[in-house]
């Protein structure tokens, strides 16, 4: 891994708050995600599950951890297996966990390998009532693809068709959704190596450069601080590309007069930071793309001000709706007879701002919570209202990163990131006047 050692206590802390919510003579299993295959012999970089590395900090594959708090053998009671490893496997595919690292790394003590896990589990499902399947439960999730977690499940309730099943995701999200001190550090680390490639392209950013070649930029000097890089697919959106809220292609040329719309954010330790930036290709910004940039920066700042703990976030973006219709009004871009006629169900600043304000953010950018109970303090969310308007070839969103306290504006974690439109103008003209 190319992050620091993550201190076990994390991982040892999750799994207590996670065995406080199962039933009594409950099993939970956990499996890491496939090595997914391309074509030939080619494989996906793998990219650990974020639950099994949530509750024990493993970020292998053909890893299984299992979770028992009534199991009777004391020992049995937190157990990871893992892929066995050899001199040969070293030597092909570099060091895989050992027994002991594995331990240092989770807190686990009780560590088998994977060939051991038919008879072991024969054994603790004669014990268990009741069994925690871990199925993928985000609202936004595509389930298309058969995963390892899918093909385990299927098998388990062959062989014990006798047992109870219940489903993890519920807890996984109510545990996940609330960061821990270190949960937030790593978070903060994420996001300071995005600022990183921020300062970087504001010097590189002038008329002809190509949008792949800022995305270029940001993923040298993301990997040289030790994340993998992007924590998701990066918007590079110049021009007209920026009123197409998921442009990934970032293949046109950065005009002289156009704003680029930048959304991405530096993965750290399966971490996520998720920023949006807007700046124009000359370094200056016209009059009216500084009135649209000002007007979502307001809209942010007073949208941030609400995610406080006990906010309801059904009821958060109504008001930064209305805070949006009263900016749009000021553009001009709506008036008063639109407002009068609108759909309830469609408002009419939908026309320029058609997308939520906020999501959870976590070791998944579109991490897990629910939205049917009110925000608690150390939930983090993205912050991100933008306008767009086709018709100007422009199109403006700005996205910070924020840890919700339980009174008081929440702790910005992209606060030395530049925002304003003066502080990036000037930024971007540094060296043209050195």
């Amino acid at each position: 891994m190319k992050y620091d050692k993550i201190d076990r206590n994390l991982f040892i802390a999750n799994r207590k708050k996670f065995v406080q919510q199962l039933a009594p003579k409950s099993l939970a299993i956990f499996n890491s995600n496939d090595i997914y295959p391309i074509s030939a012999d080619s494989t996906m970089p793998f990219q650990q599950h974020r639950d099994i590395f949530y509750l024990s900090g493993v970020d292998q594959e053909e890893s299984v951890l299992v979770i028992f708090p009534d199991a009777f053998d004391e020992k049995h009671r937190e157990i990871l297996f893992l892929k066995e490893t050899s001199e040969l496997i070293a030597i092909w595919e570099g060091e895989k966990l050992t027994k002991d690292a594995a331990f240092e790394t989770s807190g686990i003590k009780t560590v088998f390998w994977l060939e051991q896990m038919d008879t072991i589990m024969k054994a603790l499902m004669a014990q268990a009532e009741n069994v925690y399947i871990n199925t993928n439960e985000h609202t936004r999730a595509n389930t298309e693809v058969e995963t390892r977690e899918d093909r385990f499940i299927k098998r388990l309730q062959n062989e014990y068709p006798a047992h109870t099943y219940k489903k993890a995701a519920p807890i996984m999200h109510s545990i996940r959704a609330v960061k821990e001190n270190t949960e937030i550090d790593l978070m903060q680390n994420a996001c300071n190596i995005t600022e990183k490639g921020v300062r970087r392209i504001l010097n590189f950013i002038k008329p002809g450069v190509m949008e792949y070649e800022i995305e270029a930029e940001l993923m040298h000097e993301f990997l040289r601080n030790r994340s993998k890089g992007f924590a998701y697919t990066p918007i590079i959106a110049s021009g007209k590309n920026a009123c197409v809220l998921h442009y990934i292609e970032n293949n046109q040329e950065c005009k002289d007069g156009d704003v680029i719309l930048m959304d991405f954010g530096a993965e750290y330790a399966n971490y996520a930071s998720d920023l949006t930036r807007c700046v124009p290709v000359s370094g200056k910004f016209t009059e009216r793309q500084k009135a649209v940039y000002n007007a979502v920066l307001r809209v942010k700042n007073e949208a941030q001000k609400m995610l406080v703990e006990g906010t309801w976030l059904h009821e958060y973006h109504k008001e930064v709706g209305k805070l949006m219709e009263s900016e749009l009004l000021g553009l001009g871009l709506i008036d008063q007879t639109d407002i009068k006629n609108q759909d309830p169900d469609w408002p009419t600043y939908k026309k320029y701002f058609m997308h939520g304000t906020s999501h959870f953010i976590g070791l998944d950018t579109h991490d897990v919570g629910s939205w049917t109970e009110p925000i608690k303090a150390n939930m983090v969310f993205t912050c991100e209202p933008g306008i767009y308007i086709p018709e100007e070839n422009l199109g403006i969103r700005l996205e910070d990163d924020l840890v919700v306290q339980k009174s008081g504006n929440p702790i910005n974690l992209m606060a030395n990131i530049p925002i304003e439109a003066e502080e990036i103008e000037e930024l971007m003209n540094a060296n043209v006047h050195a």
